[in-house]
């Protein structure tokens, strides 16, 4: 995309750089600004074998969002992308997931649970508020991606619904 092209549409690439020197210089995994009706998100994915890539994401712009959503939700493992069926169901923050609301209580879900359309499947936990987890539509669960009290990043897939 030609620079004219970002200032017609209000986007500074000067910005978007700066927000990634930030990313790369510091321990932040995503940084958020909002300028009027413009709001840039830039987050790079945490991995342990590889340089972490830097995402680059404007919200007002209908075609960038879906290319960030595509990557977000590509496994890294090529066996699991021929393994899971249905619809991740994504963490909607970064913070600490939760699959029971007490450690002595049971399990909100596990593998082969039908669940109702707004039922609670976990929790994430972020600056100390509990955060419900919904189903987002009926259907079985068909696997549980993540561990108790494990750390999530944004749009990382939590749990796979099937029909």
């Amino acid at each position: 995309m030609s620079d004219d092209k970002h200032k017609n549409e209000g986007i500074d690439a000067g910005l978007i750089r700066s927000l990634a020197d930030i990313l790369n210089e510091t321990d932040l995994t995503e940084i958020e600004v909002e300028r009027g009706e413009l709001r840039i998100r830039v987050a790079r994915e945490i991995t342990m074998t590889a340089a972490a890539p830097v995402h680059y994401a404007a919200a007002p712009v209908a075609h960038a969002a879906p290319a960030a959503a595509a990557s977000a939700s590509m496994p890294s493992d090529p066996a699991a992308m021929v393994s899971r069926k249905g619809e991740e169901v994504k963490s909607p923050m970064v913070g600490t997931v939760y699959l029971q609301a007490s450690p002595e209580a049971p399990a909100f879900i596990k593998p082969g649970d039908k669940v109702k359309k707004g039922q609670t499947l976990l929790i994430v936990e972020a600056m100390k508020t509990m955060n419900p987890i919904q189903a987002p539509r009926d259907g079985v669960v068909s696997e549980i991606l993540v561990g108790d009290a494990q750390p999530v990043e944004f749009g990382e897939a939590l749990v796979m619904l099937e029909a």
